[in-house]
């Protein structure tokens, strides 16, 4: 059954994660708690083994052992490999739960597209979506170890009405090495053509929109069937099992407490001036080693959630609930083609039909979110300048005979004066920073005096080889 605790975190509220770890059902402690005690068990076998029953001259030789582990142990990546590892399965397994045939579209499409209120036309469409339905039981039956319980032999599937003693004989008499779910997908085919040259299927629009329909359900089919049969690469499911054991195998005798190293201080005449001697203490004996079984909580227990979500259709806590899927797929998709079919509510002008504005109404519980302005966008409550000179549209071409009014520095403006121009260089005025600026009674003369615009070009072209000639050196 799967964990679900969705309503638990609805709401961010103080310690909203933290009841969550009281559950056992699904939990972290219920999946690793055999390993944790085990390690525990091999943790404390060595540290009583140190303390009690070697010689001196063995607790020297283990001292040396157990500082070479706490060094090795560090030289291994496991926060990268296993990091990567976990990302890998969780994405594959939540691509293998969208890959689940639902029939939910098929259904839809065969409500409209396959007509007829009488017993032929009942039959045709119940049969149709029988066998979409029968395809997913067959792909379910060859991934999931919960469905092949519950239907583990082709006589459970026809005493579950999928399929019928005749098609089970056609179905067994047709010989393949390889998996045959896909044969119910050929036999909706086969029906739906036989029902569009009777009538039943208006158009060939219509039945090709059918089989469409019809072969994306079958690419699910295909595509959980693939993910059953192509695995994450053993070798990386390999090294990362290899990774966390050896990390935690050298943790139990690196991380062990052992007496601090003779002679490691040095003598005080051999000290340079001001340097205090080094402390000969060691480290604190815990006896309980609280950070390392920590540190085995969380390293191995991610190992633990890509083992179980590795295969998400076994019988695992979380593990998808196929079973239940199944129920529901035939439930729905034959109350949809049959009770359905052209069993409409009469249509009636709705509530809002003669206001201009719908607005439905709140329950004392939600009122306060009617009060709450509707947002318009970030940029709706900026307040812009009230200058009207900065509100003037202008036009930017290169062709444009209006000059651009001379830009605005706050800054510079309120130094020097307030309408000081901007020392930024324009696109119309760049590269000519040195010569004198064109003068913008010119551009005035070309569009208010109406003048020859040949006499006035040369004006310009004049005005600037002189403005070009006064700014050089």
């Amino acid at each position: 059954m799967t964990v679900s605790y969705t309503l638990k975190v609805a709401e961010a509220r103080f310690g909203g994660f933290s009841g969550l770890l009281l559950r056992w059902r699904g939990s972290i402690y219920k999946l690793l708690y055999k390993e944790f005690l085990l390690f525990i068990a091999l943790y404390a076998l060595l540290s009583i083994t140190y303390r009690l029953l070697l010689t001196q001259e063995q607790r020297h030789v283990y001292a040396q052992v157990a500082r070479y582990c706490n060094r090795s142990a560090d030289l291994i990546p496991l926060s990268f490999v296993l990091g990567f590892y976990v990302t890998l399965v969780v994405n594959r397994w939540w691509a293998q739960y969208t890959s689940i045939p639902l029939p939910d579209q098929l259904m839809c499409v065969i409500s409209a597209s396959v007509h007829g209120v009488d017993q032929r036309g009942r039959l045709l469409r119940r049969t149709l979506i029988r066998y979409a339905n029968l395809a997913s039981v067959l792909v379910l039956r060859s991934v999931s170890t919960r469905v092949l319980k519950r239907f583990p032999t082709m006589e459970h599937v026809v005493d579950a009405g999928f399929m019928s003693q005749e098609e089970r004989k056609k179905f067994e008499s047709l010989k393949s090495d390889f998996n045959k779910y896909w044969i119910p997908c050929v036999w909706f085919t086969n029906l739906a053509a036989q029902a569009r040259r009777d009538g039943r299927i208006r158009d060939d629009i219509t039945l090709c929109l059918l089989l469409e329909e019809l072969n994306k359900y079958r690419a699910k089919c295909s595509m959980l069937f693939h993910y059953d049969w192509i695995s994450i690469p053993l070798v990386y499911t390999q090294v990362v099992t290899i990774a966390v054991y050896s990390y935690f195998a050298l943790s139990l005798v690196g991380r062990q407490f052992v007496e601090p190293e003779a002679g490691t201080a040095k003598p005080r005449e051999l000290l340079e001036p001001g340097q205090e001697p080094a402390s000969t203490l060691g480290d604190l004996d815990m006896y309980v080693p609280l950070t390392t079984l920590l540190q085995f909580f969380f390293y191995a227990g991610w190992l633990k959630v890509a083992e179980q979500i590795i295969n998400p259709f076994g019988e695992d806590d979380d593990d998808f609930e196929t079973n239940q899927l199944i129920d529901r797929n035939l439930q729905v998709s034959l109350l949809s083609v049959d009770d359905m079919y052209q069993n409409l509510p009469p249509a009636e002008k709705d509530l809002y039909w003669d206001e201009d504005s719908a607005q439905p109404p709140y329950t004392v519980a939600t009122a306060a979110e009617a009060l709450r302005p509707s947002f318009l966008g970030s940029t709706f409550n900026l307040r812009v300048s009230d200058d009207p000179e900065q509100n003037v549209q202008v036009d930017t071409s290169p062709g444009s005979a209006r000059p651009l009014p001379a830009a605005q520095t706050p800054l510079l403006g309120h130094l020097f004066a307030a309408g000081a121009p901007s020392p930024a260089i324009s696109l119309r005025t760049f590269g000519r920073a040195r010569g004198v600026p064109r003068t913008p009674h010119l551009l005035r003369f070309r569009a208010e005096e109406g003048g020859d615009p040949e006499a006035a070009d040369r004006i310009e072209e004049a005005s600037v080889g002189s403005g070009d000639e006064a700014g050089e050196p």
